[in-house]
């Protein structure tokens, strides 16, 4: 080192004979610090010969680099005026460097905006072209692929039933244990067949059954398409001619809006099971009881209610969970990103619509 120093316990004191001396002996001061554990570092000036605004400078530009180690800096035998100089000298850094974090934040907030527009109008477009190509299917059924349709119906539907089974079994089993504390105290036991019933057709019925459905297969349709995207396998379908949204997205979407709704009849047929259970065993409610409040409560309108707003959540879990997986790019690390956003966007995307529909439905 060019600079002479001294160390005593965990202190460093430095005794630079030219103050550009510090500039090339930083790298092994701070190598010192490191391994001696230095708490203070006193630079003594006395041997400095020019306290110009130059000389500060280094000072601070010293001090910043030594900050890493959380030790603190003191000046000795400088003039009180050059200390008052480093101080503004540092401050102004200081202000500078809160200035430019603040235009970062801005540029940050900019490119993420633009990238949300971005995204939307791509999925504008993506929606329509869907829509263009549904229209061509309903125009020439033929051109469906029938067989990949039935297969995504087998693993969408028929797959699904014994966890969507069992949810809505325990969740009409949990209502109905919950509502009968209350209903009992007022010798109401039998509305417990109305709360479940009236509950699972209209609200809880579909929206389970969604949720279900989008972490199972909205992640696999994801997934899929993702992979077939780092594959090349769409590039090479597109080189061919094939329009992806015909070839692929159609038969998942057609397959999930055919197959929720039926599943979301049967999680409402499990979920009566499941307050049946609680009626007959735990209120003293018979059978036949049970099921004439059901029938008297239940109208066809609620059961389609609760159809149709399941034929709309199919709608948005295929197309979020395709769209997500056309959007990967190169690397496998997108394709757990874009399935981890299908199931995110598709349960986001299900409890607006349902908030959306329930406004509506009370004004209209």
């Amino acid at each position: 080192m060019k600079i002479d120093y001294t160390i005593d316990r965990q202190t460093l004191t430095l005794y630079p004979s030219n103050i550009e001396h510090i500039l090339h002996d930083i790298g092994s001061i701070k190598q010192i610090i490191k391994n001696k554990k230095i708490k203070t570092v006193y630079l003594n000036l006395k041997n400095i010969n020019s306290y110009d605004d130059f000389a500060a400078s280094v000072v601070c530009y010293f001090h910043n680099k030594i900050k890493t180690f959380n030790i603190s800096l003191e000046l000795l035998s400088a003039p009180d005026d050059f200390k008052s100089l480093c101080d503004n000298i540092e401050s102004l850094q200081i202000t500078k460097d809160k200035e430019r974090e603040k235009e970062q934040i801005l540029v940050l907030i900019g490119k993420k905006t633009f990238e949300i527009i971005y995204k939307i109008i791509n999925h504008i477009e993506y929606i329509g072209d869907l829509f263009v190509s549904l229209l061509t299917i309903i125009i020439k059924p033929k051109i469906l692929r029938k067989k990949e349709t039935i297969d995504l119906m087998n693993k969408v539907g028929v797959n699904a039933i014994p966890i969507v089974g069992l949810i809505s079994f325990l969740m009409g089993l949990i209502m109905a244990f919950m509502s009968s504390i209350q209903l009992k105290q007022f010798g109401a036991n039998i509305y417990v067949a109305s709360l479940v019933g009236l509950a699972m057709a209209r609200e809880l019925g579909p929206i389970m059954t969604s949720i279900i459905v989008a972490g199972r297969s909205g992640s696999a349709f994801a997934a899929e398409l993702g992979t077939m995207k780092i594959s090349d396998e769409i590039d090479a379908l597109t080189v061919m001619g094939f329009n992806i949204n015909r070839f692929l997205v159609l038969p998942r979407l057609i397959a999930t809006i055919i197959v929720l709704p039926i599943l979301t009849v049967f999680s409402n047929l499990f979920a009566n099971i499941g307050g049946l259970l609680v009626g007959v065993f735990m209120l003293n409610l018979t059978f036949p009881a049970y099921i004439h409040q059901l029938y008297v409560t239940l109208s066809a309108g609620d059961i389609l209610h609760g159809i149709v707003k399941s034929a709309i959540f199919a709608f948005l879990i295929a197309e979020i969970g395709c769209f997500r997986g056309l959007t990967v790019k190169k690397t496998t690390d997108d394709v757990g990103k874009a399935t981890t956003s299908a199931v995110v966007s598709g349960i986001f995307l299900i409890i607006l619509t349902d908030s959306i529909i329930a406004v509506l439905l009370t004004y209209i």
